[in-house]
């Protein structure tokens, strides 16, 4: 008896100094008051991101939920007013896996909202699921989606600085290898998935380096964000049902609360005085190094170049468009309680915001946070 209860004391000495080491997330501080800005996040109906609106709105700043889907997004909106008691919460619909979803939202946006202070990049994916498309999804949602959208919300974000933007990535871009021969390739079967997600993390890491670099002296910031081993829906999500309960408590225990995920993305989004370390990668709020292919400036310049002729942007559309299209409203896009946007079809290249608004895409589930 007295083996066992010995045995259970230093099993449970054991979880504790993993957990309040290794688990448990440190605190954000940062700017106390974000009464006047606006932020938007991506995959903001849940985890993470969810998360991470609650404490902007919560500091006073107008956030913009930026989701896929409208039911989700339009409910997380609702319960974020509610528990913020902050009304300047709203949804709009995006869905990263459609570039004309992304240009649609970017055109209702600007045409909507006067400024823009935060960008930050959270939505993303694991897996393809059962959706078969002829390119490689995980890189599209995870990567070529977000860079896009920056590229057309920069003129807002230079108006705006000083502005920061944070894509938040994960530990697995220590395992990625970018292969520019077939960067667009589709993506079959698991061990691919692994693959691709790796290294569209590792894209995460070298956007947030070559854009600090292309972006120096605008007052505009970015940063990589690894959340940390979150509890999320991304986790359980493509596990076997059968195989779900199991994993549940051990979820709970080892993993991190979705708010705790939250921390290092807000870090990076408020602490005051980072601006010198644009372009780097935290971890836990503070700067991790990277392996040798994660700061390689030869390889972030040439995956910028491939992600604009993926993107579809032309040779001479760089980072900074000189023009910032001024809304001719500068009221809200919609009130909590009023009409919202809906997501444009994927078969529109550049559609207009009438379009946006009357056309919804039925495509994949985005995930609200990345997983390491």
């Amino acid at each position: 008896m007295e083996a066992l209860l010995l045995g259970a004391g230093l099993l449970l000495g054991a979880y504790v100094l993993v957990y309040y080491n290794l688990v448990k997330a440190p605190p954000c501080g940062g700017i106390g008051s974000l009464r006047g800005r606006t932020a938007v996040v991506t995959g903001a109906n849940s985890g993470i991101g969810k998360m991470t609106a609650l404490e902007l709105a919560r500091r006073g700043a107008r956030v913009v939920l930026a989701c896929r889907s409208r039911e989700r997004g339009e409910a997380a909106a609702f319960d974020l007013r509610q528990e913020s008691g902050n009304n300047e919460v709203i949804f709009m619909a995006l869905d990263l896996a459609s570039l004309a979803s992304v240009r649609a939202f970017a055109t209702a946006f600007l045409s909507s909202e006067p400024r823009l202070d935060i960008l930050i990049h959270n939505a993303g994916i694991s897996s393809c699921g059962r959706t078969h498309e002829p390119f490689n999804l995980l890189l599209r949602v995870n990567h070529i989606g977000p860079f896009l959208l920056t590229h057309l919300l920069l003129p807002r974000l230079k108006t705006c600085a000083p502005s920061r933007v944070v894509v938040v990535s994960s530990a697995a871009h220590r395992r990625g290898h970018l292969d520019f021969t077939r960067l667009d390739r589709p993506v079959v079967g698991w061990r691919q998935e692994l693959r691709a997600y790796a290294d569209s993390k590792l894209a995460n890491v070298l956007f947030a380096r070559e854009l600090a670099t292309q972006l120096e002296g605008t007052g505009v910031t970015c940063y990589a964000a690894h959340p940390g081993p979150v509890n999320s829906e991304l986790f359980l999500r493509h596990v076997p049902g059968w195989l779900s309960p199991l994993l549940r408590p051990l979820a709970w225990l080892v993993l991190r609360t979705p708010r705790g995920g939250a921390q290092t993305p807000l870090y990076c989004a408020l602490q005051e005085g980072i601006e010198p370390l644009s372009g780097r990668y935290f971890a836990n709020c503070h700067v991790e190094e990277v392996p040798p292919a994660a700061r390689d400036d030869q390889a972030a310049h040439q995956l910028w170049e491939a992600s604009k002729r993926l993107a579809g942007l032309g040779p001479g559309q760089g980072a900074q468009p000189d023009e910032d299209p001024q809304p001719a409203d500068p009221g809200p896009p919609s009130s909590p309680s009023g009409p919202l946007p809906e997501e444009p079809t994927a078969s529109e290249p550049h559609p207009s915001p009438q379009n946006y608004l009357s056309k919804v895409t039925h495509r994949i589930q985005v995930k609200t946070e990345p997983e390491p």
